[in-house]
């Protein structure tokens, strides 16, 4: 039988032009300092409003932290930044007990300090600079929203994001984020060189006295009603399948009764992308279709946001660096396979 998508409610038809409407001043007041990429900034937007983390790639000088930064000072949420590096410890990021004296009483006891994770809105710069044990205090406070400090469970505030960055072409001192840990960001964004316009227009605006002025324009409540609107949308069945068709295109046959993964999958993919990419194509896919004012989830949604979802989820082999063959380039090669029918 054929899916019927409910109609919004006209609440619902309200919270998505105040969403849209919101959305839009955001954007606005980010043009005020970024330069082009608007691309980069919508999906940047995508991830904070289903809820994901989200991770940055490109060369130095692309304005990857101020992307971030100036996003954070467009809402009313709690900031703060951590400058990653080789030295640095998970209790530098999470916090510690510390011991203190109570001088009324006389008696001592220990005290949990608060790191940096206790904000709204985290900035992990360069974070392929710290060693295994700090991503990993990272990766817990991502997945599970907390910390663990002395055996004590910790409640990071609500809402909470990682947005972070990662130099792609320094690998002196450096420590590769391993697979299970890339696979908790929703996005990973990829950020070239702008063009010749918007090259002229950043050094112009960087090199005057004049300063642009970043409003907050979304406070913390506005920014909840938007998330628990994208949870509302509605996503059809045979949009879901296709996000599933999708996810388990980029996997080689490893299950008896699966059907045969394409040639170029088999030749050049070591391990596709988990059902974790399935739900987050369809999270990322709910945010766009309201973004673009529409109220159900179209599968070009779906191919929009397949690039930036899927790209740190396929794992290529050795036949894939000797022909340079991207993981963006087995992606793309599946949106043109993979069937966008229904049935």
């Amino acid at each position: 039988m054929p899916t019927v998508i409910q109609p919004q409610s006209a609440d619902d038809a309200r919270a998505a032009a105040h969403l849209r409407a919101g959305c839009e001043r955001l954007l606005a007041e980010c043009g005020k300092v970024i330069v082009g990429q608007q691309e980069v900034m919508e999906q940047l937007l995508l991830a904070v409003l289903a809820r994901g983390h989200c991770l940055l790639v490109g060369v130095p000088g692309l304005a990857k932290t101020l992307m971030i930064r100036t996003l954070a000072d467009a809402m009313s949420l709690t900031f703060n930044r951590v400058q990653f590096t080789p030295d640095l410890m998970p209790t530098d990021i999470t916090g510690s007990d510390i011991l203190y004296d109570d001088k009324m009483s006389g008696q001592r006891g220990f005290r949990f300090v608060q790191g940096p994770l206790f904000a709204n809105i985290v900035l992990a710069d360069e974070i392929n600079r710290t060693p295994p044990k700090t991503q990993a205090a990272l990766l817990e406070a991502m997945q599970e929203r907390q910390v663990t400090v002395g055996g004590v469970r910790h409640r990071l505030p609500d809402p909470f994001f990682v947005l972070a960055t990662q130099n792609p072409i320094e690998q002196e001192g450096t420590y590769p984020l391993p697979e299970a840990q890339q696979d908790r960001f929703m996005l990973n964004i990829n950020i070239g060189y702008p063009g010749e316009e918007d090259e002229y227009r950043i050094i112009e605006s960087t090199t005057s006295p004049m300063k642009a002025q970043i409003d907050r324009v979304v406070s913390a409540a506005d920014l909840t009603a938007m998330q628990e609107l994208v949870l509302r949308v509605p996503a059809a069945p045979f949009v879901i399948r296709y996000a599933a068709r999708l996810t388990r295109a980029t996997r080689p046959k490893t299950e008896p009764n699966a059907p045969p993964a394409p040639d170029f999958v088999t030749k050049y993919v070591t391990y596709g992308a988990g059902p974790r990419a399935g739900q987050s194509l369809i999270l990322a896919a709910k945010a766009r279709a309201v973004l673009y004012g529409r109220a159900y989830v179209a599968i070009e949604d779906v191919r929009a946001v397949a690039l930036p979802v899927m790209r740190h989820r396929v794992m290529t082999n050795y036949h894939a660096e000797a022909d340079g063959v991207t993981p963006d380039d087995i992606v793309t090669r599946l949106l043109a396979l993979v069937p966008k029918d229904a049935e």
